[in-house]
């Protein structure tokens, strides 16, 4: 497959793309590193858990294949720096899509999680036609929270799940 037949997306410095096998050795640096992966409830993951991961994501959400992790690729350098994209959830009993958004740290404080985010956030209302988008936010993680505010997003609650405390951010598409 083609370079041009896996993009998703693009923004002025990103672009997003389908992930692919080749992508392991660049998503398991992302995973195993402590700082990056600080706020994720199952820490950071071993490269067989990162293969499982990707293999998953390869195959795509059997409801919803439009979803999912996507590469995330500075343009200026073509090098992963991340994996961002649309994860499907339930809370609650309602189906909701997070915009999901983790960039390696040596990328972070140049405004590229928020261009990314909103990107996916405009990609998600305008291509796919979804009504409501959502951020989940562990309460430590001001940097993620602030894009969600970024995104427009405003806090509806704070939430406890099996994995621990979090803060529910969302938005719904203006109508037209």
């Amino acid at each position: 497959m083609s370079e041009f037949q896996t993009t998703i997306l693009e923004t002025d410095r990103l672009l997003f793309r389908r992930l692919v096998l080749d992508d392991l050795d660049a998503l398991f640096a992302l995973y195993r590193d402590k700082e990056t992966r600080q706020y994720f409830p199952d820490g950071t993951l071993t490269y067989e858990e990162t293969k499982e991961e990707l293999e998953w994501f390869l195959k795509g959400h059997p409801e919803h294949p439009e979803l999912g992790l996507w590469a995330t690729i500075l343009k200026e350098t073509n090098q992963f720096i991340g994996r961002c994209g649309l994860l499907p959830w339930t809370i609650e009993g309602r189906a909701e899509v997070e915009v999901a958004y983790l960039l390696d740290k040596k990328y972070w404080r140049q405004g590229l999680g928020t261009e990314a985010a909103q990107a996916i956030l405009h990609y998600a209302f305008e291509q796919l036609h979804l009504s409501r988008l959502i951020c989940m936010v562990d309460p430590d993680n001001q940097a993620s929270a602030k894009v969600a505010k970024n995104l427009g997003m405003t806090l509806e609650k704070e939430m406890v799940d099996e994995t621990g405390p979090f803060l529910l951010f969302s938005i719904s598409k203006p109508l037209e």
